[in-house]
């Protein structure tokens, strides 16, 4: 415990630098606590807050940029990377498409208070070319508001901060066993979540090939898109309705409770689609699957596509 400290007081900017990298980049290294503690030591010490907060928002803005770069690049394939590393259940693409899509690049403002938001609204950013120079401005003023508001609670608790970290420095390799036990248990918490929001979305898939022979065949199910209409540049399945969970009830007088639905995202497990067929199973619908691979299979494939540029198959 006292090594730690002692790290904190040496190379405390630098741990805070790369613990808000590391977490910005989308490791599960919660830097929140680490700014606050690094703040309260600030206030004991009499050095720079201004210095802290600086090096934070550097931090996080360089992980940001790596998103909002890549997002550029490679568009919503990287965030479906992104969903399939994070711990973070609410980090679904789709999720963050419509939250990004309300509000707008002012999300950024916010972004780093929500579970799971942050990388993947700075790689959305770039996938839906908002100019870099408004992501900069409006990234740079959240970072500042969300390492401030950790500085602010650190300034204003040092007294406290202090107290509790001399309490563990004297319980020895028992404070240092307490702060790795909280930190597994972050993590813990973390992907048990995961799991029981996947578990809780099992259901029977079909595949892209039994998706074509149907079609092929002239058997028709309803093909439902559960992806926001202005996100759907990779084309969507002929015949395809655009849906999302809210709009379930709106639908139903128009389908047959007997008839075959296959619904298809851009999630990783089909996680929005999957969520969508879980709320027609909740009106009494059963024969409903959600479309193993979603879009971007069916795309590989090879398989007919409509795209906004020309309206007609590929």
């Amino acid at each position: 415990m006292d090594l730690l400290l002692n790290l904190l007081h040496q190379y405390g900017l630098l741990i805070v630098f790369l613990n808000v990298l590391l977490e910005q980049i989308g490791l599960p290294l919660p830097a929140y606590p680490t700014v606050l503690i690094a703040s309260a030591i600030s206030v004991s010490n009499g050095t720079s807050l201004a210095s802290l907060m600086l090096v934070a928002v550097i931090g996080a803005l360089l992980a940001d940029m790596f998103w909002y770069v890549a997002g550029r690049r490679y568009g919503k394939k990287v965030m479906s990377k992104l969903c399939k590393i994070s711990l973070s259940p609410d980090s679904c693409v789709k999720q963050t498409e419509s939250m990004y899509l309300k509000i707008g690049p002012s999300a950024l403002l916010f972004c780093k208070f929500v579970p799971g938001f942050a990388s993947i609204s700075s790689a959305l950013a770039g996938a839906l070319g908002t100019k870099t120079i408004t992501f900069i401005v409006l990234d740079g003023i959240g970072a500042a508001i969300w390492v401030g508001s950790a500085v602010l609670l650190g300034s204003m608790f040092s007294a406290s901060i202090d107290q509790l970290l001399l309490t563990l420095v004297e319980m020895g390799k028992w404070g240092a066993l307490i702060i790795a036990l909280a930190f597994t248990l972050f993590i813990v918490n973390k992907w048990w979540e995961r799991y029981r929001f996947l578990k809780a979305l099992r259901m029977a898939r079909i595949s892209v090939d039994a998706l074509n022979e149907l079609l092929v065949s002239g058997k028709q199910p309803v093909i439902i898109d559960t992806r926001p209409p202005n996100l759907i540049e990779d084309g969507w399945i002929p015949s395809a309705r655009f849906v999302t969970t809210d709009q379930v009830k709106d639908i139903l007088p128009e389908i047959d409770i007997s008839e075959d639905i296959v619904l298809y995202c851009a999630c990783p497990n089909e996680v929005t689609a999957a969520k969508v067929a879980k709320a027609f199973m909740n009106h009494g619908y059963f024969n409903v699957r959600p479309l193993a691979g979603g879009i971007d299979a069916w795309v590989a494939s090879g398989f007919d596509v409509h795209k906004p540029a020309d309206g007609g198959q590929n």
